[in-house]
């Protein structure tokens, strides 16, 4: 499990290009038959990347979280982008589709990922914050997910966000995740931008063509900066940063956020006269 340290934003201004990546990019989410991890202690998030191929992948603790499981302290969303899979946990098994999401609660012990076909492996994308009780298991299809469309053609970002784990959805502690598809000829997300110094966000793009990139701006408003994001990265947005993006074409990303509330809408707004 690789550890990244919160950045304060007045030290984030001296930062290289390979600063930027080196402390807020995860570059390499899927390797065949292991679970990759990432902790920030941003909101001490873990993000994470599960692609079984030929064996069946346990979600284990580490020494880094001190606990002698891994939702011992913690709840977990899980949104599979890959082939059809599954994930059993303490002995019920639940089947994934591509786009299907599961939510974990607190003290769930057993936890581990298959894929139904090595050909076409399952890719399964993870958050996980520290939880204060427990909620049930529940999985959430994309149509059981809240669907909210956002943008215009015109300002090119019109796009459909979907609310998986989300109070309107379901009961979590404080983890609040979903995606967010953008129609054709689309490249902007979240612009006008915003920052929400209540939770840091993370942003993870895939279903990206090999030739294409988003620019996934990050910094203070007067202060803005830009990392190159390529398909199946992700981005640790801490919560004094702007969130948005901009790709070479239109894309799809997972977004999740913990923090001090789950209100979707608890947003600072920054007018684009304030951008710098």
């Amino acid at each position: 499990m690789e550890i990244r340290y919160s950045v304060h934003p007045e030290h984030a201004k001296q930062f290289s290009t390979d600063d930027l990546r080196k402390h807020f990019l995860v570059d390499k989410l899927f390797k065949e038959d292991e679970i990759t991890m990432v902790y920030s202690h941003a909101d001490r998030i873990v993000i994470g990347g599960v692609k079984p191929f030929k064996k069946e992948l346990p979600l284990e603790a580490g020494k880094q979280i001190g606990v002698s499981f891994f939702l011992e302290r913690r709840e977990i969303g899980i949104i599979n982008i890959g082939g059809k899979g599954s994930i059993s946990v303490d002995g019920e098994k639940y089947e994934l589709d591509a786009l299907d999401g599961l939510y974990i609660g607190k003290d769930a012990e057993k936890i581990i990922f298959s894929s139904s076909d090595s050909l076409n492996p399952s890719k399964f994308y993870f958050n996980s914050a520290p939880a204060h009780t427990h909620y049930p298991t529940e999985k959430i299809s994309i149509s059981k997910a809240n669907p909210v469309h956002l943008g215009s053609i015109e300002e090119s970002n019109k796009r459909t966000i979907y609310q998986y784990i989300h109070p309107d959805i379901m009961k979590s502690c404080q983890l609040v995740m979903g995606l967010t598809i953008l129609e054709s000829n689309n490249v902007w997300n979240t612009m006008p931008c915003h920052t929400h110094d209540r939770r840091m966000e993370v942003y993870f793009y895939f279903d990206m063509p090999e030739n294409s990139v988003v620019f996934h701006l990050i910094g203070e408003p007067g202060e803005t900066r830009h990392i190159v994001v390529r398909n199946e990265q992700a981005v640790i947005m801490p919560s004094w940063s702007i969130h948005s993006g901009v790709g070479t074409r239109n894309y799809t990303f997972i977004w999740g956020m913990v923090g001090e509330n789950q209100v979707f809408t608890d947003m600072d707004h920054v007018p684009m006269s304030e951008l710098k």
